[in-house]
């Protein structure tokens, strides 16, 4: 099913949606439907244009991250539990060491926080896709990172099973309840915090929001470099449509 849902989503991201726009223009083409194949090719060309510019893409996530502060560990105020979402690592099972994506600033500030004194406790949550194959799951590879940071070993407890933001919510409510913790500092990016904290709430739970990973430049003065697509910016574009979207499956299946 998680396979399924990574595919359907690849088709509604901005690439996706141009590239099928733009084939099914090609084939009307071929067709002979000349008019609704130019309609097609223009509309997916424009599509892929508008949110490869840093300035959609820019505007884009600056939606998602603008309610939420970026502060330093030591202005954190503490809690019992620091809970780190997963997302920013992976690994191959013929690879030695896990991979950090662009995300790993999650575990960075989860370390940063624990050595501010923010709370005793870790606790990081993330499971292994099935087609993945073999390999550490992404607590456990979040526990090595967290390891080389001078986390102890004892300071962490891991979820290995999550592999999306609601089965976060429910494992993580499970864990916290049997360690008798209610006040906890929730850390993800700062484009995921706005799913990740309505999941949290629908549970029950009401943690203290810790965004990092901030992609938006806000007041950001316009240039004309801004209007050029680029792959960064698609990646950006693509990184907040996919919340978006989230939100909206979420909020329809009960979830946010």
């Amino acid at each position: 099913m998680n396979e399924l849902i990574d595919f359907l989503s690849r088709l509604i991201y901005p690439l996706g949606t141009a590239t099928t726009l733009l084939g099914i223009g090609l084939l009307a083409q071929l067709l002979r439907w000349r008019r609704v194949g130019v309609v097609l090719v223009v509309t997916g060309f424009v599509w892929l244009w508008v949110f490869s510019t840093p300035v959609v893409s820019n505007w884009l996530q600056w939606t998602l991250e603008r309610e939420y502060r970026d502060l330093p560990a030591e202005m954190v105020r503490d809690a019992d539990a620091i809970v780190v979402l997963g997302g920013a690592l992976s690994h191959r099972a013929f690879r030695s060491y896990p991979d950090l994506s662009g995300s790993a600033d999650r575990y960075w500030h989860g370390a940063r926080l624990f050595h501010a004194g923010r709370g005793e406790l870790l606790i990081l949550s993330g499971g292994r896709m099935p087609w993945r194959g073999p390999g550490l799951t992404e607590a456990e590879s979040g526990a090595m990172f967290l390891r080389d940071l001078g986390v102890p070993d004892e300071a962490m407890l891991l979820d290995k099973a999550a592999l999306t933001t609601r089965e976060n919510a429910v494992n993580i409510a499970a864990m916290l309840a049997e360690e008798g913790i209610e006040d906890f500092l929730l850390v993800t990016s700062a484009t995921h915090m706005r799913r990740s904290m309505g999941t949290f709430r629908v549970m029950g739970l009401h943690p203290v929001p810790v965004a990092t990973d901030f992609q938006a430049t806000p007041n950001r003065r316009l240039r004309p470099a801004h209007f050029v697509p680029g792959s960064q910016a698609l990646a950006g574009s693509t990184r907040a449509v996919h919340e978006y979207v989230g939100m909206g499956v979420y909020r329809v299946r009960g979830w946010f």
